[in-house]
């Protein structure tokens, strides 16, 4: 979906006759959140967000991907699978899959980590379990009950923030932003702007970590890229967050094209896109998730061949704080279910 303009506006006469729908929606979300979880059995991380749209959280299921590698876990992503025909539970193929049947985001992570598509997430941590998961890790499901989490780390957008404030339709807020900061286990601001502030203190009162992030452009891809004219192009939450990190590495970004959250890009698109920037010598960039959308178990088609992938990186400015915390988190939950079995 395109987030609508008046969602990042301080008011709006559009939000203000939306906020009694809002409320409603407030109100069963707000339920909905006090709900008992199912007991996975091993511990669970749950990546999440306040709102409607990209803050960074699936570059930050990889970090956590990377940091729980780093002590020894067997990490499997659990992932409702948003945009994908298949309900799942089913262990993501990247060389059977396509887009189209997991949804972009699981089958970009699972280049990288197995990864678990489950409409049902009780099912799904059954079939984690049983590929030798020993954490599961919740790409998204922060207001979804079904399952218990050990710890819910909550990624937000320093520059964006949570827009006006208000619960959808009239705002990007999923549910009351109270009982959600009360579920917060550690909150990370991802980039350097001051939007995420009263957030951050909020959380921080609670005695709770406040993670400071940024994101790094791949060493490799910036070579790539160096000395050439771009045309950018990318349907993720924030385009232009992928449009300010091309330019703040150095990229000559001539035109940008702005689509809406997981776009399926069609061929006549992507051939338009690819005619025009031969028109102009320019080269077409987009990011990983854009790409994954395009590609199928036999890969990219051959009309999406002239695209160049521009990958990113979540880095923390204190990795050993995210580290402590994991490592803490892993400790209490298994010394739980311990008791639990005795």
């Amino acid at each position: 979906m395109r987030e609508p303009a008046f969602w990042y506006r301080p008011s709006s006469w559009i939000s203000l006759l939306l906020t009694p729908l809002g409320a409603l929606y407030g109100l069963v979300a707000g339920r909905r959140l006090q709900r008992e979880g199912f007991d996975a059995g091993i511990p669970v991380l749950c990546v999440g967000n306040y709102h409607v749209g990209g803050a960074g959280k699936t570059p930050a299921v990889l970090a956590l991907t990377k940091v729980l590698r780093d002590i020894g876990e067997t990490p499997v992503v659990l992932s409702r699978g948003y945009g994908g025909s298949l309900h799942g539970p089913i262990k993501v193929d990247p060389e059977r899959h396509a887009a189209v049947d997991v949804g972009d985001e699981p089958l970009m992570l699972a280049r990288t980590v197995p990864v678990v598509v489950a409409r049902d997430r009780i099912g799904g941590v059954a079939l984690a379990r049983s590929q030798g998961a020993s954490v599961i890790l919740m790409d998204d499901g922060f207001q979804n009950p079904a399952v218990a989490k050990d710890a819910s780390l909550i990624v937000i957008d320093g520059d964006r923030g949570l827009g006006n404030g208000r619960l959808v339709p009239a705002g990007p807020l999923r549910a009351p932003l109270p009982p959600q900061l009360a579920r917060t286990d550690a909150l990370i601001v991802v980039g350097r702007g001051n939007a995420a502030e009263a957030v951050a203190a909020a959380i921080a009162a609670q005695g709770k970590p406040v993670l400071s992030a940024h994101f790094k452009a791949d060493d490799a891809s910036v070579a790539s890229l160096r000395g050439k004219r771009v045309l950018a192009f990318a349907g993720i939450g924030d385009p232009a967050r992928f449009f300010r990190t091309l330019r703040a590495s150095g990229i000559e970004v001539v035109r940008e094209r702005a689509f809406a959250d997981h776009h399926p890009f069609s061929q006549r698109e992507i051939e338009a896109l690819t005619a025009e920037a031969k028109r102009d010598a320019l080269t077409l960039v987009t990011t990983e998730k854009d790409l994954a959308r395009l590609c199928s178990g036999a890969g990219l088609p051959g009309w999406a061949r002239d695209i160049v992938p521009f990958a990113v990186t979540l880095e923390f400015d204190d990795a050993g704080q995210l580290r402590k915390f994991v490592s803490e988190r892993l400790f209490k939950a298994r010394e739980k279910e311990y008791q639990a079995s005795k």
